[in-house]
């Protein structure tokens, strides 16, 4: 009788374990609402939404620097066109993955659109 009572408290403790683990232990269905090619789409939007984050946080940060001193007028030009150039190229590849379909160019700041054109 001593030894039947830790056994089955054993038994007990290891069932209750399995029944608690057995939802993280089974396959997940193969019939899922997500499909790969929307979260392949989500990561490239959220990669070039990052591309444009980066060069517009360069031009930002070079301006604060000529503004501030730390960069003087020859630098300031020769880095503010090839800057301007990679913002212009992120917003134009953003612009036109439109991955999602929420972005249209009627939701695009006009100033920004206009730079787009030219």
């Amino acid at each position: 009788m001593d030894a039947l009572l830790p056994a089955l408290a054993g038994l007990l403790a290891a069932s209750a374990v399995a029944f608690v683990a057995r939802p993280y232990l089974r396959n997940p269905p193969g019939d899922t609402d997500d499909l790969p090619s929307s979260k392949d789409q989500e990561h490239a939007r959220l990669r070039l939404l990052e591309d444009v984050d980066r060069a517009l946080e360069a031009l930002k940060e070079l301006e604060f620097d000529y503004r501030a001193g730390k960069v003087v007028e020859e630098d300031y030009q020769q880095l503010l066109g090839p800057l301007r150039r990679r913002a212009a190229e992120a917003l134009r590849a953003l612009v036109a993955e439109r991955v999602d379909g929420s972005l249209d160019s009627g939701q695009l700041d006009p100033d920004i659109e206009l730079a787009l054109r030219g």
